[in-house]
């Protein structure tokens, strides 16, 4: 697998790890938790939300209008699992590698 779908991957599953712990994390908050810009978050979210893994739900009657609820469904669900899956095995291979050196 290619070194940047890799990175794509793990941006992906850091970003599905902490929708999940906080729903309603704003863009810019997101971005500096993952050391990403913010129009990178943008573009992951919204990659995201068309693959039907997230929804955003918007609080209308909130006086912050622009305050957004992330929401995994459960096939982002059932994605961040995968994600976890080969994010572990792909460690454990380098750990053996090194262990092997």
């Amino acid at each position: 697998m290619p070194a940047k779908e890799l990175i794509h991957q793990e941006i992906h599953l850091r970003m599905l790890r902490l929708l999940q712990a906080n729903p309603q994390i704003n863009q810019r908050e997101l971005a500096a938790a993952l050391g990403i810009s913010r129009g990178k978050t943008n573009f992951c979210l919204k990659a995201l939300v068309s693959k039907s893994l997230l929804k955003m739900h918007n609080f209308r009657n909130n006086q912050h209008k622009l305050a957004y609820a992330y929401l995994l469904t459960p096939a982002g669900m059932a994605e961040k699992a995968m994600l976890t899956s080969r994010f572990l095995m792909r460690k454990m291979q380098e750990y053996e590698l090194l262990k092997a050196e």
